[in-house]
């Protein structure tokens, strides 16, 4: 069996990215992965049924922003996973989703992807270190 290489990340926004967790200021902690992450050389979209996102600072995050409003397809239809590999240069099976609804993260293991199930800041945080092999500043 032959491991892939995982590239890139891919996050839902309301109810994942804009978690705040135990954060007691600041920004929302999953915005300290996505940084780290493409510090680490990952590909990072953000991919939200949104028709639009009013704060160019969360824009400025991610290489990609796929909202389904602008694309014409929504979570959980595949075609939206696709897309935003397409757009990340990368295979669907080298991307990881994370999303706070499950239909939305069976949609896209359905299209190939790694899927992370976001319950709560921590765990997500740990899953998506252990499957980035990311190191988070302390």
């Amino acid at each position: 069996m032959q491991l892939v290489e995982l590239k890139g990340l891919l996050l839902d926004y309301a109810g994942v990215l804009d978690d705040p967790g135990d954060a007691i200021s600041g920004a929302p902690p999953l915005f300290d992965v996505v940084r780290c992450a493409r510090r680490s050389g990952i590909n990072t979209a953000l991919v939200s049924n949104a028709d639009a996102l009013g704060d160019p600072e969360v824009m400025g995050l991610f290489d990609t922003v796929v909202l389904s409003g602008a694309v014409g397809v929504a979570k959980p239809n595949a075609g939206i996973y696709l897309l935003t590999a397409r757009r990340l240069g990368l295979e669907p099976r080298q991307c990881v989703f994370v999303d706070d609804l499950h239909r939305n993260v069976v949609g896209a293991v359905a299209a190939g992807m790694v899927g992370v199930h976001h319950r709560d800041v921590a765990s997500t945080v740990t899953e998506l270190v252990a499957l980035l092999d990311l190191e988070l500043p302390t």
